[in-house]
C-alpha cells in the first residue's frame, strides 16, 4: 500500500511540474493527449469494463465540442453554462446510442454504433448551424477569475484537474460494486443476470459513463482549440482512439491512459507519414489482439501467470478446507406449507422441437427435489424456463405465490431464486472473492447516483460486502483461493465456488444443474453434505443430476422426465420401481436393486 501511495505521489508531482520543462508546442501536444486520455477512460469503462462494443465515442466527443461551440457563438451564452448543457446533451445522446445494446451485442453492436458515429459526422458536415465543412471558430475562452486560460500552460492545469478527477472516479467505479457487476456482465451476461445483476440497466450505464467522459473531452477541446470542424471527429480518429484503448489494455483504465499518451506521441512523430502511421496502427492493434489481448497493462500479469504455471500453479498448491455446515433452522410448523414453486402445464417449443410438453410440478418449502431423466429429456430446459432464461410457449409458473412467468432472470434472482449451470459459468477474469461479491450485492444499478452524491456510503457498503463475502468463502473452505481467478483452479474447486456463489445470493430456492458432474467420490460426498446443510438452513433445493446414487440418498421426492414429459414422481424407492422409469432411464435390464448409492450423510 505504501509503495502504491509513493508511486501516486511521484506521478502527481511530475504532472504538476511537467509544464516547466516544455515549449509552447510540446505543452499543446500534452493538452491534446490529456483530452484523448479522458476519452480513452470513458471508452475503457464502456468497452473494457462493461464489455459493450462502442464505436461512437468520437461522436460523444463531437457532441460535447459542437454543443459548446454552438451555444457560445450562436446564442452568446457563457462557456461554463454551455459546457453544462453540452454535457447534458452528450448524456442524452449516449443513452440513445446505448439503446441498441438492449437488443444486439458483439460485432452487431459495433456496426450500429459505428453507423451512428458516421451519421453524426455527416450531420455536422452538412448542417448550417454546425458551420458545415468549415466548422465553427471564435469559441470564447473559459473564464476563471484571476486565471488566463488562453495561456495553454495554465489551461493544462484545468485539464489536469479534470483528468485526475475522471481517472479517480473511474477507478472508484471499477473497484467497487458497480464495476464488479459491469465486469461480471462483460464476462458472462447470462450468469450475471441469474445472480441479480440488472443487465439492461448496466449496459445503458456503460454507455452513459462513456458519454460523460466523451462530453468532458469535447468541452475541454472546444475551450483549448477554440475551433471545431468535422475532420476532428472523423472515423479515423475513432479508430485511433480504439487503438489507444486496445494497445494500452482495455480492461485497465491506467492502461487506457498509457495507450492514449503513447499512441498520440507516435502519431506526432509520424505526422509527415500518415499512410505509414495508419498501417502501423492497424498492424500493432492486430498483433496486440492476437498475442496480448489484455494490452500493455496486462503483460505483467501474463508474465506472473506464466511463472506460476511453470512452478506448479497456485491453485494446485493451495488446499481446499472442509465445509462448515450452516446452523439448522427449525421449520415454522404454524406457518403455511403452500408451495414455494408451482409449474403448471409448461410447454417449450423450439420451432418443431418440443423440449417440454405439459410439464407440471409443485415444490414444497424445505424439500430437496430431484429432477432426473435421460439426456435430452428437457431437464435443463425446465430450469431455464423456471429461472427466466426462456419464456415458455405455454403454461404458467408461480414463485413464492406470485406469477413469475417470463420474468427476467435478474428479477427472479432478487425475488429469491438462485441457480448453478450444467456447464460452469464462473466469471473467469474476476477473483473467487469477486465472484461471491457479485452474488451478495443486491443493490439496483439505478442506485449508482450515490457514486456522485454519497461516495462515502458506497465505500462503507462495499466494506460490508467484503466482510460478508469473507464469511461465505471461509464457510466453503475457499479462503486460500479467494484472490485467484476461478479459471486457474481445479475443476472440483470451481464447482464448489459456483455453489458458494449461488448460495451467497441468499436464495429461498436454489436450482442445482448437475453439480456432481466431473467430481470424484470424495467430492460427491462433500457435495451431499453441502446440499443437506443448505437445505437445513432454510433453503429449498431442486437438483438435476445423473448420479442416481446421490439423488436416491439426498432427495425426498424425485420427478422423472422423458422426452419432455413427466413420467413419474414420488419418493426415491417408489420412483425407482416404476416400470416407465426403468425403461426410459435405467434400461430394461436394470432393476431398482441395481441402483448405486452413496453413504447417508447426517446432520
Amino acid at each position: 500500500m505504501r509503495y502504491r501511495i509513493g508511486i501516486i505521489a511521484l506521478a502527481a508531482l511530475a504532472a504538476w511540474f511537467l509544464p516547466y520543462g516544455l515549449d509552447s508546442y510540446a505543452i499543446h501536444v500534452v493538452n491534446v493527449i490529456l483530452i484523448f486520455a479522458i476519452l480513452a477512460i470513458g471508452l475503457g469503462l464502456c468497452m473494457g469494463v462493461g464489455g459493450q462494443v462502442n464505436l461512437a465515442q468520437v461522436a460523444f466527443f463531437g457532441v460535447g465540442a459542437y454543443t459548446t461551440a454552438i451555444l457560445t457563438t450562436k446564442t452568446g451564452w457563457g462557456f461554463w453554462l454551455s459546457a453544462v448543457l453540452a454535457l447534458a446533451a452528450t448524456i442524452a445522446v449516449g443513452l440513445l446510442v446505448g439503446t441498441p445494446a438492449l437488443r444486439v451485442q458483439s460485432h452487431y453492436l459495433g456496426i450500429v454504433t459505428l453507423g451512428l458515429a458516421l451519421a453524426f459526422t455527416n450531420w455536422v458536415t452538412n448542417a448550417q448551424v454546425a458551420g458545415g465543412a468549415e466548422g465553427i471558430s471564435a469559441i470564447p475562452v473559459p473564464t476563471i477569475p484571476g486565471v488566463d486560460l488562453s495561456n495553454e500552460y495554465l489551461y493544462y492545469y484545468l485539464e489536469l484537474a479534470v483528468f485526475a478527477v475522471g481517472l479517480v472516479f473511474g477507478l472508484f467505479i471499477v473497484r467497487t460494486a458497480l464495476g464488479r457487476r459491469m465486469r461480471a456482465m462483460r464476462d458472462d451476461a447470462l450468469a450475471a443476470g441469474a445472480l441479480g445483476a440488472d443487465v439492461p440497466v448496466l449496459r445503458m450505464t456503460a454507455f452513459l459513463l462513456a458519454s460523460v467522459y466523451g462530453g468532458l473531452g469535447g468541452v475541454l477541446y472546444a475551450g483549448l482549440i477554440r475551433y471545431v470542424a468535422p475532420e476532428t471527429f472523423s472515423i479515423a480518429n475513432m479508430f485511433l482512439l480504439l487503438g489507444m484503448v486496445i494497445i494500452g489494455g482495455r480492461q485497465s483504465l491506467i492502461g487506457c491512459v498509457v495507450g492514449a499518451a503513447g499512441l498520440y506521441l507516435v502519431r506526432e512523430l509520424l505526422a509527415d507519414h500518415p499512410t505509414v502511421a495508419q498501417i502501423g496502427y492497424g498492424t500493432v492493434v492486430v498483433l496486440v489482439v492476437v498475442f496480448a489481448p489484455t494490452g500493455l497493462a496486462g503483460l505483467p500479469k501474463r508474465i506472473r501467470d506464466l511463472v506460476t504455471r511453470r512452478r506448479g500453479g497456485q491453485g494446485e498448491a493451495a488446499r481446499l478446507q472442509p465445509f462448515q455446515p450452516y446452523e439448522t433452522v427449525r421449520p415454522d410448523e404454524s406457518g403455511s406449507q403452500s408451495p414455494i414453486l408451482e409449474v403448471d402445464g409448461i410447454s417449450m417449443y423450439f420451432r418443431g422441437l418440443r423440449a417440454l410438453d405439459d410439464v407440471s410440478l409443485s415444490i414444497t418449502p424445505g424439500e430437496i427435489r430431484g429432477i432426473v431423466g435421460p439426456n435430452g429429456s428437457g431437464k435443463t430446459t425446465l430450469f431455464n424456463v423456471i429461472s427466466g432464461l426462456y419464456r415458455p410457449t405455454r403454461g404458467r409458473i408461480r414463485f413464492r405465490g406470485q406469477d413469475s412467468t417470463g420474468l427476467a432472470p435478474y428479477r427472479l434472482a432478487r425475488a429469491g431464486m438462485s441457480r448453478t449451470f450444467q456447464n460452469l459459468r464462473l466469471f473467469g477474469d474476476l477473483t473467487v472473492e469477486e465472484n461471491v461479491l457479485v452474488a451478495i450485492d443486491r443493490n439496483a444499478t439505478w442506485h449508482s447516483w450515490r457514486y456522485v452524491a454519497r461516495p462515502i456510503s458506497v465505500l462503507r457498503r462495499d466494506r460490508d460486502l467484503h466482510r460478508r463475502a469473507a464469511e461465505v468463502i471461509e464457510r466453503y473452505g475457499l479462503a486460500e483461493f479467494a484472490a485467484l481467478p476461478p479459471k486457474s483452479l481445479p475443476y472440483g474447486i470451481q464447482r464448489r465456488v459456483e455453489i458458494a456463489r449461488a448460495v451467497a445470493a441468499g436464495p429461498a430456492l436454489l436450482l442445482l444443474d448437475e453439480p456432481a458432474a466431473g467430481l470424484n467420490g470424495d467430492e460427491v460426498r462433500q457435495l451431499s453434505e453441502i446440499v443437506r446443510s443448505v437445505r437445513d438452513s432454510g433453503v429449498t433445493v431442486i437438483i438435476i443430476e445423473h448420479n442416481m446414487g446421490l439423488v436416491m440418498s439426498l432427495c425426498e421426492r424425485i420427478t422423472v422426465l422423458a422426452s419432455g414429459h413427466v413420467i413419474a414422481e414420488g419418493e426415491p424407492a417408489e420412483v425407482a420401481s416404476t416400470p416407465a422409469v426403468i425403461e426410459a432411464y435405467l434400461g430394461d435390464s436394470m432393476s431398482s436393486d441395481d441402483l448405486p448409492s452413496v453413504p447417508e450423510v447426517t446432520g
